[in-house]
């Protein structure tokens, strides 16, 4: 066999050219991992499409229910599992993010944990725990075979909980966690509602809430008129009314017997099952790529949503300085940019994301609520 070396393709100009094209065609086949249109909306299944609806069967003590599902898109690499918040909301707060991942290539997956609106809703109260919940996220991801080489969970609010909870007990299942808007404890919650919100406003608002609470009175028309401008629109959603539509749907469908148990009526503190949750000293058993999202304005403490990335194994801290709990909707920009970065490097085999703008500002920002 005779030895060819690269001097003698660079000697003769055609068959130069014909090597420079194979190496950048090999090279850009092997970096580009973007799919086809074609791919990214294969179906998952043969037979009569459903538009990505799924209704998957969840055993659990009390009997077998059905909790709903929606893919979009497909990409064997990158699979998001989208937790909402409430407990006892929907999915469709996130519906916002139909603008944004389809032109990234990530697939993502709606569901409507036990008892929320599209998914069956059975009466047991002993149904509303979290280890059970967390037996049911396990349940889905086995139904829609989701696995540590594609699997993405990211957990809003209470999701956010439920995606600690999960992590903590099945992380050998996970690419990547996102803790979006929610601290690593109910008890440290309450204490920066008391200490830092209530502070914030006016006096006078908060000691007339406080009498309504305290007369059980958090279905009066009067409640309500107080928290919306002086609560909801600060510190939930800092956006005018109306709301966006699908932001008003998940509360207009929000399982108020679920989030009483769990959460309590009070927006003000946690008094339900919740009540003294705390992982905190538990972040630390948490290895799999991380990205805490914390934003200026919610209603969970920006300080300690950084403080937990420094706490779990591999560790990304995204901050919203325009945002509130639901950063999704009112720092749009900054919050799917970051969410979308951070799955992405992943995918490329990072452990940690750096974010650089907006980081500066932080510690003054807080101190100007």
């Amino acid at each position: 066999m005779h030895h060819i070396t690269f001097d003698f393709f660079f000697r003769r100009p055609a068959m130069k050219h014909a090597w420079i094209v194979a190496v950048f065609a090999v090279l850009f086949v092997s970096c580009d991992r973007s799919l086809s249109l074609r791919e990214y909306f294969k179906p998952h299944s043969p037979g009569v499409q459903t538009g990505g609806v799924k209704m998957i069967p969840v055993e659990t003590s009390k009997g077998t229910f059905n909790v709903w599902t929606k893919r979009v898109g497909n990409n064997p690499r990158m699979k998001l599992l989208l937790l909402h918040g409430g407990p006892g909301s929907t999915h469709e707060y996130f519906e916002c993010f139909d603008s944004f991942l389809p032109a990234e290539g990530i697939e993502y997956i709606y569901y409507d944990q036990l008892g929320s609106f599209y998914s069956d809703q059975p009466k047991d109260l002993d149904l509303w725990t979290v280890e059970r919940f967390v037996e049911e996220v396990e349940q889905v991801r086995k139904a829609l075979s989701l696995t540590k080489d594609n699997f993405y969970l990211l957990g809003s609010s209470w999701g956010g909980i439920l995606a600690m909870e999960y992590a903590l007990k099945y992380q050998e299942n996970l690419k990547g966690l996102i803790i979006s808007n929610m601290m690593s404890s109910c008890p440290a919650y309450d204490r920066y509602a008391e200490e830092v919100l209530a502070k914030g406003m006016d006096p006078a608002v908060v000691k007339e809430i406080r009498a309504l609470e305290a007369k059980g009175q958090y279905s009066s028309p009067r409640y309500m008129e107080l928290l919306m401008p002086n609560f909801y629109q600060k510190h939930v959603l800092r956006l005018e009314q109306p709301w966006p539509d699908p932001v008003t749907r998940a509360f207009a469908r929000m399982n108020g017997e679920i989030y009483v148990t769990m959460q309590g009526p009070s927006e003000f503190g946690i008094s339900g099952r919740l009540e003294n949750w705390d992982r905190s000293s538990d972040l630390a058993k948490i290895s799999v790529p991380t990205l805490t999202i914390g934003a200026r304005y919610d209603t969970m403490d920006p300080e300690h949503m950084r403080w937990m990335s420094t706490q779990v194994q591999n560790g990304s801290h995204l901050y919203c300085p325009n945002g509130s709990h639901l950063s999704m909707w009112d720092d749009q920009e900054r919050y799917m940019n970051g969410v979308i970065k951070f799955i992405k490097e992943v995918d490329r085999g990072k452990a940690r994301v750096e974010y650089e703008e907006a980081e500066k500002n932080h510690t003054s920002e807080r101190n100007e609520k």
